[in-house]
């Protein structure tokens, strides 16, 4: 992580969910403080479905030359 670092506190972790952390953690080989901030940051980075749904509608309609239909068309027709 670059850049400063920021402190959270997470309350009412269920205890299953925090004993689940901890295990994974130490399996990593982490301090539960790393473990839980990495997922977190890939969680951050990660976008939402909304936000990807927004990038795909910036992008606009594609119009292929050829469809995927007449892809497949000759695909097959080149099998023996």
């Amino acid at each position: 992580m670059l850049g400063c670092m920021s402190t959270l506190q997470v309350r009412n972790l269920p205890a299953k969910a925090h004993q689940a952390l901890r295990v994974r953690a130490a399996k990593a080989g982490l301090s539960l403080s790393e473990y839980v901030g990495a997922a977190l940051e890939r969680l951050a980075l990660e976008p939402t479905m909304d936000e990807f749904l927004e990038r795909v509608r910036l992008r606009g309609a594609v119009d292929p030359e050829v469809s995927a239909v007449d892809v497949l068309a000759a695909e097959r027709a080149s099998r023996p």
